[in-house]
């Protein structure tokens, strides 16, 4: 076989291809964009010339590149992220990050913020008391919570919007009110935070494609080569990924899924399904983003029975058979569907749902699966249903005593079915991993550790959550390389010839380091589609 003209070599320790390779490999041959050969260097070697370059890293480890199964790297450059608050868990930590972006952010008109967590009201209802009592009355600030779904809104930004009283919303959405019915701050779901977020500075699509760009460029820096981007929300968000376009190739190749909202009308839907394949050079729209539910820690998860406040009892969708219907609309139109669904109700009624569909269609998944039973996990695997999990929002916000929020809303016995990895993997269902970024830090190699561990990696004093849900190295690994092109229906995620040459160089073997090990690894380099997009 006369193999063509050869781009570039790269040479490693050793080759994890995650597929069947005759004999020892360590080397790729790249050519025009896809993977010409694999085998051991000095066979790869010999297919080069004078117009091939050649990377060798002697203690490096190449595997298939990596997929974030689940971000919002647009929606994260859309509204403006200022102070990190993230991992903060008491109000004294909280006050001093505040401070410290108060004086860090002083003279500015506005104050943001991002990141915080519930857990640092400490039990106290959550409100924007902090940031009168921090800011003055009169600072516009706006201050996004952890989960993405809320947001606490100063005073001042609030009597912008033109809210002076509590709201509610069809979807569960609210504007929450004190006992007066005076607004606390805190912004509940999409419908409230459209509301409060409408009256946010306006960014040009310019300079949010330059901030994407940097964002791409980050995420390819630890070895990303594509993500699964579960929103087109923003109405520049096409404006954006084609000035970004226009900058450079995007580091990261993008797939886009826009949402599929109660309030969606059968026009939108066609509009929806015509907007299907739309691309760029490095981005294409595919797929549709449902929500079932909301969130545990901001009362608008869908639970079987209420939490301790009396919360997390309903749908977003209060029409069910209408969330039906769409998916259904969608199934028939050969478009997998992704369903947020938090909540054990929540989970259970998807599962259902999907495993009702006709046989032979798009690959479907549900997001999070934060708390249900085994049984509903079974079905899940049984059905062919894909399963896209972070387990970092297990390891990062929850604790083994049951101490943090989401478990003690919860209680006892639903807290012990925290994001069941093991039980997906043991169902037979495709289990892609993700981030969730911004909720969450994106390193891959962190988040896979902490697949391992359930715990936070480089915290060995941290106790474990459910560690029997701990994945192996090998599944954690395939989490974030071949699951995700299964969890839309592809042949990805694997190093072999004339696959497209998405690979990435590991100073760490992710099959054989202790996991805390791993998560202080680093990419030497990344190449996405033939495109070295990183050099360590």
């Amino acid at each position: 076989m006369t193999t063509p003209p050869i781009d570039l070599i790269v040479t490693g320790a050793r080759l994890h291809a995650l597929t069947d390779i005759a004999g020892a490999a360590d080397a790729i041959a790249v050519s025009d964009g896809r993977i010409a050969a694999v085998g051991s260097r000095t066979e790869i070697a010999a297919l080069g010339d004078d117009r091939t370059e050649r990377l060798d890293f002697a203690d490096g480890t190449i595997v298939p590149a990596f997929t974030d199964a689940h971000a919002h790297p647009i929606a994260s450059v859309s509204i403006p992220q200022g102070t990190d608050l993230s991992g903060l868990l008491t109000r004294a930590a909280l006050r001093e990050a505040l401070e410290r972006g108060a004086a860090e952010q002083a003279g500015n008109d506005w104050f943001f913020a991002s990141g915080l967590d519930p857990n640092a009201f400490e039990g106290a209802p959550i409100t924007n008391g902090i940031l009168t009592e921090l800011l003055g009355p009169d600072r516009l600030a706006h201050v996004g919570m952890f989960d993405g779904h809320s947001a606490l809104a100063s005073d001042a930004l609030l009597r912008l919007a033109g809210i002076t009283e509590g709201r509610s919303y069809p979807d569960g959405s609210s504007i929450v009110a004190d006992a007066d019915g005076r607004p606390t701050g805190h912004v509940l779901e999409f419908s409230a935070l459209n509301d409060v977020r409408a009256h946010l500075p306006v960014r040009s699509a310019e300079e949010k494609a330059r901030e994407l760009h940097t964002l791409l460029g980050a995420m390819a820096e630890t070895g990303i080569t594509r993500v699964h981007v579960m929103d087109l929300q923003d109405p520049d968000a096409i404006a954006i990924l084609e000035a970004a376009e226009r900058i450079a190739p995007l580091p990261v190749s993008l797939r886009l899924s826009p949402w599929c909202e109660p309030g969606t009308s059968d026009r939108q839907v066609d509009e929806l399904i015509a907007l299907q394949g739309r691309s760029g050079d490095r981005w294409r729209i595919g797929g549709i983003k449902f929500f079932i539910d909301g969130t545990v820690e901001g009362g608008t998860a869908w639970l079987e029975t209420p939490d301790i406040h009396g919360e997390n009892t309903e749908s977003v969708w209060r029409d069910h058979a209408a969330y039906a219907a769409r998916v259904a609309r969608f199934h028939a139109a050969g478009i997998p569907t992704a369903t947020h669904a938090i909540g054990e109700r929540g989970i259970r009624f998807v599962v259902d749902t999907l495993a009702g569909l006709p046989a032979g269609g798009p690959q479907h998944r549900i997001e999070h699966i934060e708390s249900v039973a085994k049984d509903v996990i079974d079905r899940l695997g049984a059905a062919g249903i894909a399963a896209s999990m972070q387990p970092t929002h297990c390891t990062h916000y929850t604790r083994a005593d049951g101490s943090d929020d989401w478990s003690q809303r919860l209680g006892e016995t639903r807290a012990h079915r925290a994001w069941c990895t093991r039980d997906v993997r043991d169902s037979g269902a495709i289990l892609a991993l993700g981030s969730d970024f911004p909720v969450a830090p994106f390193n891959p190699l962190e988040i896979m550790a902490d697949a391992q561990l359930r715990r936070p990696a480089g915290a060995p004093a941290v106790e474990p959550v459910l560690p029997e849900q701990g994945l192996t190295a090998r599944e954690a690994l395939e989490g974030y390389t071949t699951q995700p092109g299964a969890a839309v229906g592809e042949r990805s995620g694997r190093v072999a010839v004339g696959e497209p040459a998405s690979f990435t160089v590991l100073d760490v073997d992710p099959l054989t380091a202790s996991p805390d090990a791993l998560a202080a690894g680093r990419a030497l380099l990344t190449v996405s589609e033939g495109l070295v997009t990183h050099r360590g």
